[in-house]
């Protein structure tokens, strides 16, 4: 794995980076090694691969929105459909317009839910009133999700710890 926790001064996650990009940081003294992978050795240097570094200044960040793409609705879903709640499989998994786009549904957070293939199909191009399928969850636009959530099947075992808040679900980290 060559990718890199960076935390906050304060611990806690702000993104993630890669192996080359931590060792500048590190070596020209704003951030500091919290856990190594390693040790990386020449005749003269021994360097310290890092895992997770922590920023040695508090850096502010705006309220971000996260971004609509097809991932992120199904991570919002937690990869369950919106119609029948089963779990869908990566690639079985669709997105469906509650209100279809034929009827000015529109591509924005509160119209999307993740559904498996078998009730996109049974839904077609109607309301789900119109199809008799009631929505399980109303969709809505979750809050920002770091990087590192959409990461968050692929993290390293020492960025457990301070991923601990990110562990719960996305749905109910809306509420």
């Amino acid at each position: 794995m060559s990718d890199v926790l960076v935390l906050n001064f304060s611990y806690e996650p702000l993104n993630v980076t890669r192996v080359a990009r931590a060792v500048r940081l590190v070596y020209a003294g704003k951030a500091e090694i919290v856990h190594d992978r390693g040790r990386l050795s020449s005749p003269t240097v021994v360097f310290r691969l890092p895992c997770v570094i922590r920023m040695l200044y508090y850096i502010t960040r705006g309220r971000k929105r996260v971004a609509l793409t097809k991932k992120n609705v199904l991570l919002r879903d937690d990869y369950r459909c919106g119609y029948c709640g089963r779990p869908i499989d990566n690639r079985s998994a669709t997105v469906d317009h509650v209100t279809p786009k034929s009827a000015g549904g529109k591509s924005i957070w509160t119209n999307l839910v993740a559904a498996c293939g078998e009730c996109n199909a049974r839904k077609r191009n109607r309301t789900p009133e119109e199809a008799r399928m009631p929505l399980r969850v109303k969709p809505a636009e979750p809050r920002y999700i770091p990087f590192v959530v959409v990461k968050r099947h692929t993290a390293a075992h020492e960025w457990t710890r301070y991923l601990n808040l990110y562990t719960i679900s996305i749905r109910e980290r809306m509420e």
